[in-house]
């Protein structure tokens, strides 16, 4: 499979991992965005679904289990640049982001994340030491949102 100027697009997932009002970020070990601060996530398998997929990248890079609760977002990541021969496209992903909740496993950097730690609140939402993009921001934003809907929810029916 050719990740770079590929024919076609690929399909990959991300995981908004919500913990106590925390989400889990890791810091990608290779490009695109390499040394950039994202959501643990890669490629699907052939053969493999969206959610099984989800869950093995977590675990691949993090150390975690999760249990995936709902698609966030669906978006393209398209990295185009341009040279003697006009612009091309060098990287096509679509990805499937999905919130997801721990239920094991104890955090740990591996496989294409060079570092993993919990971030709050502010340091996702400001301009921190973390090299993010608007586009992990806005997801990572939707997927806290839609956990904190989840919490008070589940309060109410108590």
């Amino acid at each position: 499979m050719q990740r770079e100027f590929p024919e076609a697009p690929l399909v990959g997932v991300g995981a908004v991992v919500v913990d106590e009002g925390r989400v889990l970020l890791v810091r990608r070990g290779r490009e695109p965005l390499k040394g950039h601060w994202s959501l643990p996530g890669g490629l699907i398998e052939v053969g493999e679904s969206l959610l099984e997929g989800v869950v093995r990248e977590v675990r691949e890079e993090t150390g975690l289990i999760v249990e995936p609760v709902e698609l966030i977002e669906l978006l393209d990541r398209i990295h185009k640049e341009s040279g003697p021969e006009g612009e091309r496209v060098r990287y096509h992903y679509v990805i499937a982001d999905y919130l997801c909740r721990v239920v094991g496993g104890e955090l740990a950097a591996a496989s294409d994340a060079d570092a993993a730690r919990w971030v709050e609140r502010a340091e996702w939402n400001s301009h921190s030491a973390l090299v993010l993009d608007a586009i992990t921001v806005r997801v990572i934003e939707a997927g806290w949102q839609r956990a904190k809907d989840a919490v008070r929810g589940e309060e109410r029916e108590r």
